[in-house]
This record gives C-alpha cells, sequence and structure tokens, in this order.
C-alpha cells in the first residue's frame, strides 16, 4: 500500500480515538498498534512490550518527574508566589505586563532541564493558576506557555541537541554554544509578540499597578533571590560537571525542600500534596512518552519517515528550496512523531544530503530544533499540547488555537535563521577561533 495512504489512515484513526475522549496516551498506543498489526509483519505485541517498557524504564527520564517534584514543591509553597511579587516590579511595566513571565520563566527552566515536556508541566503548574487568578486572558496564558516551554528544546543543555550530535557526529558543545543567541531570539520574538497583541486588545488586559519606585523594585525583587538560587546551583552543577541531568533535578529537589522550609512554607500536607501531584503529572506524561515512542517505532515499520525523506533528496534542489522542503517535511512529521523520534529516523537519510549540499551541519542542528520544536504544538501529537489539555480541563481545539500564533512565530524564526544564518553561526565560530 502507498505509504501516503497509511499516513492518511493513521491520522484519521489517532483523530477518531480523541475525538471519543480516549485518553492521549493510550490513543498513541492504540494507534502503533494499529499501524504494525495491519501494515506490517513484524510481531506487534513484542515490540509494544519492549519499546514501552524501554522508554518507561530509561535512566534519562528520570529527571522528568524530580523536576516536575520540584515545580510542585514551588507551587504549592510560598515560593511560587514569591516569585511573582519578585518579577511584577520588573514586568509590570511592559505591555502585556506578567503575560511575559511565561516566556521569562520556561527561558530560565530551559537552561535547567532540557526538555520541552518537563518545562512544560513545571511552570504550567506554577504561572497558569497564578496568571489567571489575576484575570489575564486564558487563551494567551495557555498559548505563551505552548511557546515559551518549546525553548527546552534549544536552549543548552538541551536532549535533543545532543541526540542530533551523537546522529550526526557534530560536536555537542559546539551545538551548545549554537543554540544560545537562537534561543534568546525565541523569548524576543515571543515577548515581542504579547507586547503587541496586548496595545492592540488592551481591555483583555488587567489595568496597569501603580508605578513602584526602584529602591521598592529592588526590595521586592529579594524575594526572587531564592528561585534563582536554586536555578543557579541546579544550573552550576551541570555546566561545571559536577552533576548530571538526572543528579541536577534531585539536587533541584533538594534546594527546593530547604527553601520552602527555611521561609517556614513547607508542611506535611503540602509535602504530601507535592509528592501526589508531581506523580499524577509524571504518570500523565510517562505515558504520552511511551505512547509516542512506540508510535514512533510503529512509523518506522511502515516506512513513512523514511519514505518522505528519500523523496525530498530525490528532487535535486538547490540550498534554499532543500532547507525549504526540509522544513514542510519536518512539519509534516511533527504531526505524528516526537522531536527526537524524528531525528534518529531521519538523520541517516537526511545528513548525506546536507553535507553533500554543503550545509553546515551545526547550524543545521539548531535549524532542526527549531522546525522540531513546531510538533510539540502540532496536533495530533503535540506533547506540550497534551500535558497542557490535560493541566488546564480545556479541549485539545482550543489549546491549539492558542498555541497556533507562537506555531507562526517559530515559522518566523526559521525563515530568520535561514536568511541570517550567522544568527547560529557566530558565537561557535568565534569560541572555535
Amino acid at each position: 500500500m502507498d505509504v501516503s495512504l497509511i499516513g492518511i489512515i493513521v491520522a484519521s484513526f489517532m483523530l477518531l480515538l480523541l475525538a471519543s475522549g480516549i485518553w492521549v496516551g493510550i490513543t498513541l498506543l492504540t494507534a502503533g498498534l494499529f499501524s504494525i498489526v495491519l501494515f506490517s509483519a513484524a510481531p506487534a505485541g513484542s515490540i509494544q512490550a519492549t519499546v514501552v517498557w524501554g522508554q518507561s524504564s530509561s535512566w534519562a527520564l528520570t529527571a522528568l518527574p524530580l523536576f516536575i517534584w520540584m515545580g510542585e514543591i514551588l507551587f504549592r509553597t510560598r515560593l511560587a508566589k514569591d516569585m511573582f511579587e519578585g518579577l511584577t516590579p520588573w514586568l509590570a511595566g511592559f505591555p502585556g505586563r506578567l503575560k511575559h513571565v511565561n516566556v521569562v520563566s520556561c527561558g530560565i527552566f530551559a537552561a535547567v532541564s532540557g526538555s520541552s515536556a518537563a518545562t512544560t508541566a513545571t511552570i504550567g503548574k506554577i504561572t497558569i493558576p497564578e496568571l489567571l487568578q489575576r484575570g489575564y486572558h486564558p487563551k494567551l496564558v495557555i498559548g505563551s506557555l505552548a511557546g515559551s516551554s518549546t525553548l527546552g528544546f534549544l536552549i543548552p543543555p538541551s536532549i535533543i541537541l545532543i541526540v542530533y550530535g551523537v546522529a550526526a557526529d557534530v560536536s555537542i558543545s559546539r551545538l551548545f554554544i549554537a543554540g544560545v543567541i537562537p534561543g534568546l531570539m525565541l523569548m524576543a520574538l515571543f515577548m515581542g509578540y504579547l507586547a503587541i497583541w496586548s496595545l492592540l486588545n488592551p481591555d483583555k488586559v488587567p489595568p496597569r499597578e501603580p508605578s513602584i519606585p526602584l529602591r521598592e523594585r529592588v526590595k521586592r525583587s529579594t524575594k526572587l533571590f531564592p528561585i534563582l538560587l536554586l536555578m543557579v546551583a541546579v544550573i552550576g552543577s551541570i555546566y561545571l560537571g559536577i552533576a548530571t541531568a538526572t543528579e541536577a533535578a534531585a539536587v533541584g529537589v533538594v534546594g527546593a525542600l530547604v527553601l520552602a522550609y527555611v521561609t517556614g512554607s513547607l508542611n506535611l500536607q503540602t509535602l504530601r500534596e507535592s509528592v501526589m501531584g508531581a506523580m499524577m503529572t509524571s504518570c500523565m506524561v510517562t505515558l504520552i512518552l511511551a505512547g509516542a515512542a512506540f508510535l514512533s517505532v510503529a512509523m518506522g515499520y511502515t516506512g513513512i519517515p523514511r519514505e518522505l525523506a528519500l523523496w525530498v533528496g530525490s528532487l535535486g534542489l538547490s540550498q534554499f528550496e532543500l532547507l525549504i522542503a526540509l522544513t514542510l517535511l519536518f512539519i509534516v512529521l511533527g504531526c505524528f512523531l516526537d522531536g527526537i523520534s524524528i531525528v534518529v529516523l531521519t538523520a541517516a537519510v537526511i545528513m548525506p544530503i546536507i553535507n553533500q549540499a554543503g550545509v553546515d551541519p551545526i547550524w543545521f542542528g539548531i535549524f532542526i530544533v527549531i522546525v522540531i520544536e513546531m510538533s510539540q504544538i502540532t496536533p495530533p501529537v503535540g506533547i506540550n499540547l497534551f500535558i497542557l489539555q490535560s493541566m488546564t480541563g480545556k479541549n485539545l481545539l482550543y489549546v491549539a488555537g492558542a498555541a497556533f500564533p507562537f506555531f507562526l512565530l517559530l515559522v518566523v524564526a526559521t525563515v530568520l535563521l535561514i536568511v541570517f544564518p550567522e544568527i547560529a553561526t557566530f558565537l561557535p565560530d568565534t569560541v572555535r577561533g
């Protein structure tokens, strides 16, 4: 059967399951099983058991519940409110005011976790209740978090950059350096959009708070120090080579518990609630990731990713046309696969084409990550959308609609990266020089 027809059948089946109200993780597992049974002679049951166990028992996945627990501690104690009080004096004067907190918080946490899913779950636990309570527009709160949490893929340490570096045989340290300026560029684009939207829709923004003198701003900012200290401890342990990401996550949990105890906001009830909240969120995310991993393997058995990549390579395109075609290819793949699976399944075919076209592999690593970031906020397999759907109770179409403007901003970032490749190559070339 033609692979395009297989893709249409599988996508339709998934949409039918999602529309029926079936859990996202179960939908992904069922769609993967459906694909292998109908379109492959492989032993579906054995593959599913192996993939789900391998994904769920991965040591790297241990960082996820730890980072989520850290977010739960911050959310259920006074530290989350202190963070907002510390940021408020500096962001309240911006057009859009505290909506920028999502962008800034995700940018900071992305430099800690390296995971888009962990960034979504952790920052969402902290910011969504606070912003909605203050009267900010729900759709923009959800959309800005969906878009900003994709920074977990780009800002180092990035898990997907490590995967790409291994698959493409490229220096991971140079990839990390190359991701800094594009990450800051994305933060600027997101904050710029929030500011413009707020200026065009003043009736949907809470009233401006009274101006705060500089001395008072500095005084209130001291409430931000515990959070910054915690972030510095986690980031520092990674960059100094003292701890892995998982070990750094444990440092974050211990630090959050110590800070909560010192500030007098930690008790048995909040501890119990934080553990239960982290457990439920982690189980939800792990089930989704396991389902996405199995669906990715199932797609590999149907041959869809490889056939698409081979088709693009056979067109004989110029470098610019090739990049545009690859952008479209990865956007389509992102509708069905998680980002890491896209890199793993296509790298062997794409990299020879890229090298032959004379594209800098460091630059291409940043390019592919920004494009794959779009997959985190595109249905039907947008991990960030699923997490936000579960956290907010909104339906998937509502969450996807809220994230759509930030999808377009990621498209703008991709165009800027193609037109001005120095955005990604300047820092690594300077350091190497």
